[in-house]
């Protein structure tokens, strides 16, 4: 399904901010357009598009200073790339080799049809502070007590080659993805469609393999399909399987994140994973909440265990 555009009016507010945006980090100028009703109304349910003022002028993503990330002590550690061809339903595990180095990539990304990943940005106080301006506003806007349910949170930059894939995949995290420079498609579905995403994917992803969702092209035409473009975003909820279509031009995107705490949804999937493995259909999420906890309680009570196994053993 096409997604619906966004309304002119709204464009044109979000481009008098960033025109109007000094040249430092943001302070208090609003991140996102607060009118969206999105926020309040599908935020962590269902994909919505919605505007932000980070562009390519703005000094934290300029080339020269994303490059320096490369070079960081600690951040080049959590740089991820490869390059090569890529297809909609790729499996990591068949990629293609890896010939040249993450600066080769950076600085021939115009040719390289290349795919990084900055990741742990929060790690950086500059790139730490968009990240925090921007959970602050989203607490605000959607009335959620994020504080309350995070594990953790993150900072990534995405830095795509033209005409290229970023395969079909499944996350963990809580997500706003955010268009900075260059135009990128999104095909996101919905995580509750059971013909796209089985239960027995989900169980096998919060378990053991972080690529265990496989795309479906039957069901294509169920995606919502995004046109981002600088200074629009895409929200995608946890678990909501996505992928991505750069075309001709080279793409800067910026990711804020963050994960629940793992009672949230991880205990009950990796419940009902090993209840299958014993022959059981399992009841899935959310359909009774007896179920549900009595499944958190045991799972959290399990690895408590074997921590508690690990430690005496290391005396």
């Amino acid at each position: 399904m096409q997604a619906t555009a966004v309304p002119e009016q709204v464009a044109e507010k979000v481009a008098e901010t960033s025109e109007t945006a000094p040249v430092k980090l943001p302070g208090r100028t609003p991140i996102f357009d607060a009118s969206n009703p999105g926020f309040r109304k599908d935020f962590d349910e269902l994909p919505f598009q919605f505007n932000h003022c980070f562009t390519a002028d703005h000094p934290m993503f300029s080339l020269p200073r994303i490059r320096q990330i490369l070079d960081h002590d600690e951040l080049k550690h959590h740089a991820y790339y490869d390059h090569g061809p890529i297809i909609i339903g790729q499996r990591w595990q068949e990629l293609p080799e890896r010939k040249l180095s993450s600066k080769e990539v950076f600085d021939n990304i115009d040719v390289a049809s290349g795919w990084m990943m900055l990741r742990h940005l929060e790690k950086d106080p500059e790139y730490n502070e968009l990240l925090q301006q921007s959970l602050d506003e989203v607490k605000r806007l959607t009335g959620r007590a994020i504080d309350e349910d995070k594990k953790s949170q993150e900072a990534i930059i995405f830095f795509t080659s033209p005409n290229r894939i970023t395969a079909y995949h499944i996350d963990r995290e809580c997500n706003l993805l955010m268009q900075v420079k260059g135009n990128k498609e999104m095909n996101i579905f919905d995580r509750n469609d059971r013909d796209v995403t089985p239960e027995t994917e989900l169980e096998t992803f919060w378990s053991k393999d972080n690529n265990a969702g496989i795309y479906k092209p039957q069901f294509q035409d169920r995606a919502f399909v995004y046109q981002m473009t600088p200074g629009t975003g895409v929200h995608i909820p946890v678990n909501s399987p996505h992928w991505l279509r750069t075309p001709d031009n080279m793409s800067i995107s910026f990711s804020i994140s963050y994960q629940y705490k793992d009672t949230k949804r991880k205990h009950v999937y990796q419940a009902n994973y090993y209840l299958r493995k014993m022959g059981i259909n399992p009841t899935p999420p959310g359909k009774s909440a007896l179920l549900d906890n009595t499944k958190r309680l045991a799972v959290s009570a399990g690895f408590a265990g074997k921590n508690l196994v690990k430690k005496f053993k290391g005396k």
